[in-house]
């Protein structure tokens, strides 16, 4: 996944945010690829697209030191040309693309050596109904929210008897979703987040510092 770090997005995080919770986006450029690569001349064939967004704080001795964020697509794609595959995967399907892509993942795999073991499961054993494994929380910590989690987790450590100095907290959350669909007809997807927190104690002094 291409992502690229920065302190002003474009996006406000709301925006960006209500943007992975439609994965029709997704489920769209997922279908196409398996479509072209049918068209392209595979026998079978699944995609994968997936999205995610992230951002993290810094802080160290109370104040910022770094502020990020990062944002990315990806997708990927395998086909079956009888019993030989290929898989690729890019970031870019603009234009012609998409075609593009499949045609080379076909080239690729009219070459590859005879695998007796490749292929996509019987549609029979696929699952149609998901439970909710409630991966996801909604509601997305804002950069004033995680820099307030750093320097509260960072002044926790500082209270504990013996620790002398700090290395640094942060704090980070992302969201991030996928969709895999194959041109037998199985697709799914999911959406999940994560948040976290972490916080460097340093105890001693001079030549006897320790951290952890």
């Amino acid at each position: 996944m291409i992502s690229s770090p920065s302190v002003a997005s474009a996006l406000s995080s709301k925006a960006a945010s209500s943007d992975l919770f439609d994965q029709s986006a997704l489920s769209t450029l997922a279908q196409r690829l398996v479509e072209a690569a049918r068209r392209a001349g595979a026998d079978a064939a699944d995609a994968v697209a997936v999205r995610g967004i992230s951002q993290g704080v810094e802080v160290r001795d109370g104040r910022v030191e770094e502020s990020e964020r990062s944002e990315g697509d990806d997708v990927g794609l395998r086909v079956l040309v009888g019993q030989r595959q290929a898989v690729v995967s890019t970031n870019d399907v603009s234009g012609d693309g998409i075609a593009k892509l499949a045609e080379r993942a076909v080239a690729m795999a009219r070459v590859a050596p005879d695998d007796k073991y490749v292929g996509l499961a019987d549609p029979s054993l696929l699952a149609r109904d998901f439970p909710d494994l409630d991966l996801l929380d909604p509601k997305v910590p804002s950069t004033s929210e995680l820099e307030r989690r750093a320097c509260e987790a960072e002044a926790a450590a500082l209270a504990v008897k013996g620790v002398s100095k700090s290395g640094g907290a942060s704090a980070s959350a992302g969201i991030g979703g996928m969709v895999l669909v194959t041109s037998t007809g199985f697709h799914g997807s999911y959406l999940r987040s994560s948040q976290g927190i972490s916080m460097t104690a340093i105890v001693g002094v001079s030549t006897g510092m320790e951290r952890d």
